[in-house]
C-alpha cells in the first residue's frame, strides 16, 4: 500500500517540474526546434507512426475510448469512496491517471508548441498588413481557385469531386509533403498515412474535421467532410505529426503542400482552404470590398463554397458549441495567439509568402 502510495506522489510531483520545464522552454525556442522538434521528438514520432502505421485502422480512436472509460472508471470509484468515508486513495487514482496523460503529451509532443513559429524556419516576414494587401491576396486567391475549378470534375449537382475515396486521397498525400521538404526540410520524415475516424460523423457534431494523437504518433481524420476539403485536412493533420502543433501554422503547411502537390485536386483544395479564411478576414475588415470580390467567383467555386456552408450548417448545435469553447480553451491554455495585425497567423503567413513572392517576381 505504501509502495503505491509512494508511486503515486512521485508522478503526481512529476507534473510541476513538467510545467517548469516547459516554461523555461519558452524562452529558448531555437534549442526546442533543434534538439527536440527536429531531434529527439522527430524520432520518437516516426517510430511511434512506423508501428500504428501497421494497422489500417486508427489505433488512437480505440486508445481514446479506451482511455476516456478508464477515467470514467475512476470517476464512479472516486464517487463509490466518498459515501464510504475513504476518498483520498480515490481521489489520488484520478489525479495520477490524469498527471501519466500529461507528462506522455508533453514529452511525446506538447513541447512543440516552444518551437520556432513557422516563419522564422521558412524565412518569412510577417508585418502589420494593410486592407489593400489583403483585398489583394483574395484577388489572387479567386484567380486561382477559378482557373483551376475549370479543369476538374463535377458530379450530378455541379460540385467539384476528387479523383477517387478518402483511400486514395490519403494515399496521395504524401506527394505534396515530398516536393515541400524539398524547400522546408523540416516537413521531411517517415511516417504512417492519415487514418479514417471511424465515428466521423458522430464526430462532425462536435465541428471537428481531424485530430492528431501523440500517444500513437497518427493523423486522424474525419471523412464525413466535404470532399474538396478531404486533402488539406488530411495534410493539416500531418503538419501536427510533424511537430507543428499550433493549429494556424498547420493551417499554412496543409495550404503550402497541397498547393505544391502535383495533382490540381490537391491544388484546389489547398487554395480554397486559404481563399476561405481570407475572405473571412476580409468580410470582417471590408465587408464591401469582401461582396465586391466575392461576384469574381467562378460559378463552379461559388457551388462549392455554397455546398461546404450547407453541409456544416447541418450539423451546427449544442455539442458543436460546446466544443468549439472547450478547443479554444486548450489553445489559449498552450499559448496561441493572433498575428501582429492581426488577420490570424494563417492569413498573415499567407500574406508573407504573397510579399516574398511579389518581391521576388521584381528584382
Amino acid at each position: 500500500m505504501f509502495n503505491k502510495l509512494k508511486i503515486r506522489c512521485i508522478i503526481i510531483l512529476i507534473v510541476p517540474i513538467t510545467f517548469f520545464i516547459n516554461l523555461l522552454l519558452k524562452h529558448s525556442p531555437a534549442l526546442v526546434e533543434r534538439y527536440y522538434s527536429n531531434g529527439i521528438n522527430k524520432s520518437m514520432i516516426e517510430a511511434l507512426s512506423s508501428i500504428t502505421g501497421i494497422f489500417s485502422i486508427s489505433v488512437g480512436e480505440f486508445l481514446l475510448v479506451i482511455l476516456l472509460f478508464i477515467l470514467v472508471l475512476l470517476v464512479i470509484m472516486f464517487i463509490i469512496s466518498i459515501k464510504k468515508g475513504g476518498s483520498l486513495n480515490a481521489a489520488l487514482n484520478i489525479i495520477s491517471y490524469a498527471a501519466i496523460l500529461y507528462i506522455f503529451f508533453m514529452f511525446l509532443w506538447g513541447f512543440n508548441y516552444d518551437r520556432l513559429p513557422f516563419d522564422k524556419i521558412a524565412g518569412l516576414k510577417i508585418e502589420k498588413s494593410s486592407s489593400r494587401e489583403l483585398y489583394i491576396l483574395c484577388d489572387n486567391l479567386i484567380s486561382k481557385a477559378n482557373a483551376i475549378r475549370g479543369s476538374l470534375r463535377e458530379n450530378s449537382k455541379g460540385i467539384v469531386i476528387m479523383k477517387g475515396d478518402y483511400t486514395n486521397i490519403f494515399y496521395r498525400e504524401k506527394k505534396g509533403y515530398e516536393k515541400a521538404s524539398r524547400i522546408f526540410s523540416v516537413l521531411s520524415g517517415n511516417y504512417g498515412s492519415p487514418k479514417p475516424i471511424l465515428l466521423s460523423e458522430k464526430m462532425t457534431y462536435t465541428g471537428i474535421t481531424g485530430i492528431y494523437m501523440p500517444y500513437t504518433g497518427e493523423a486522424n481524420v474525419n471523412i464525413n467532410n466535404v470532399d474538396f476539403m478531404l486533402p488539406v485536412t488530411a495534410a493539416h493533420e500531418m503538419a501536427h505529426q510533424r511537430g507543428f502543433a499550433r493549429e494556424d501554422e498547420a493551417n499554412y503547411i496543409a495550404y503550402l503542400c497541397c498547393s505544391m502537390h502535383p495533382d490540381l485536386d490537391f491544388q484546389y483544395s489547398g487554395i480554397m482552404l486559404a481563399l476561405i479564411h481570407s475572405m473571412n478576414a476580409l468580410a470582417k475588415d471590408d465587408i464591401k470590398a469582401c461582396r465586391e470580390l466575392s461576384s469574381k467567383y467562378s460559378e463552379g467555386v461559388r457551388r462549392d463554397l455554397m455546398y461546404n456552408r450547407e453541409f456544416w450548417s447541418k450539423y451546427e448545435g449544442k455539442i458543436e458549441r460546446i466544443s468549439s469553447k472547450i478547443n479554444n480553451n486548450y489553445l489559449k491554455a498552450n499559448g496561441q495567439k493572433e498575428g501582429i495585425k492581426s488577420y490570424g497567423r494563417m492569413v498573415d503567413l499567407l500574406l508573407a509568402e504573397y510579399r516574398a513572392k511579389k518581391g521576388v517576381m521584381q528584382q
